[in-house]
C-alpha cells in the first residue's frame, strides 16, 4: 500500500524513468536486429568534365587496330557523361578491305557515345570516298554523299538518315528521301521518292557483213542503172 502511494505521489519522475528505459531498450533492439551499415565502394574523386581544342580522337577495336577517327576544333565531355560532343567535326571511317580508301566526311555537330559504337552527325553532312582500283582491276569512281542528320555505327560501317540524300558515283546520280547504307559492301537503299540517273551507253556499231558488200556491187553491175 505504501508503494502505491509512493508511486502516486511521484508520477512524473516515474513516467520519465519508464520512457527513458523504453527508449533505451528500443535502441538496443534496433542496433541488434537492424541491417549492417552500408559500405561505400566509390574510391577516388568523381570524374569531371573537360574541354579540348583541336582534338584528334581515335577509337580502337578489340584487336588493337584503329577504327573511327574524329577531329574537332572544340570537343567537350560533360560531367557525369562519358559521351563526347563535337563542333564542326571531320571523321574517317576505315574500309575493311585492302586497297579500298577510307570514307571521309564532315558535319556541323557530332556526338559519340562512350564505347564509340554510335555516332550522330547533326546538320549538313558531306561524305566522300576517293576513286580506286578494286581487287579485280576495275576502276571504281569517286563517291560523294550530301545529306543531314545521320546516325552511324562505325564498328559496322553502317549509316542511315530520314532526310533527303544526294549521291553521286562517277556519272551516276541518285536522289531520295531517307537512306540506309552499308559502306563495306557498297549496299545503298533509298527509302522514298528515289530518282536515279544512269549515264547513256555508247551505241554499238555492227560490223559490215561480206554478203552486203557483194549485193551492193551486183546492184551496180553492167546492164543495170543505179
Amino acid at each position: 500500500m505504501k508503494l502505491h502511494l509512493w508511486l502516486r505521489d511521484r508520477r512524473l519522475p516515474v513516467a520519465i524513468t519508464v520512457i527513458a528505459l523504453a527508449a533505451g531498450v528500443g535502441q538496443l533492439l534496433l542496433w541488434w536486429l537492424g541491417p549492417a551499415p552500408q559500405t561505400h565502394d566509390f574510391v577516388g574523386p568523381p570524374r569531371s568534365g573537360y574541354t579540348l581544342t583541336n582534338a584528334d580522337v581515335t577509337e580502337y577495336n578489340v584487336d588493337g587496330k584503329p577504327g573511327l577517327r574524329v577531329q574537332s576544333p572544340h570537343l567537350e565531355r560533360r560531367e557525369g557523361d562519358d559521351s563526347l560532343y563535337l563542333n564542326a567535326p571531320t571523321f574517317q571511317m576505315p574500309a575493311k578491305q585492302p586497297g579500298v580508301p577510307d570514307w571521309q566526311g564532315q558535319s556541323l555537330y557530332g556526338w559519340v557515345n562512350k564505347p564509340g559504337t554510335l555516332l550522330k552527325l547533326q546538320g549538313p553532312v558531306f561524305i566522300h570516298r576517293q576513286a580506286y582500283v578494286d581487287q579485280h582491276g576495275r576502276q571504281q569512281p569517286e563517291t560523294t554523299m550530301h545529306t543531314s542528320e545521320v546516325t552511324a555505327w562505325p564498328k559496322e560501317n553502317r549509316m542511315e538518315t530520314a532526310e533527303p540524300a544526294h549521291i553521286v558515283q562517277g556519272a551516276r546520280t541518285m536522289d531520295g528521301i531517307g537512306m540506309r547504307a552499308n559502306l563495306d559492301d557498297n549496299h545503298l537503299e533509298l527509302l522514298d521518292a528515289s530518282h536515279i540517273v544512269f549515264p547513256p551507253r555508247a551505241p554499238k556499231l555492227s560490223p559490215a557483213r561480206p554478203g552486203s558488200a557483194r549485193s551492193a556491187h551486183a546492184a551496180t553491175g553492167p546492164g543495170q542503172t543505179g
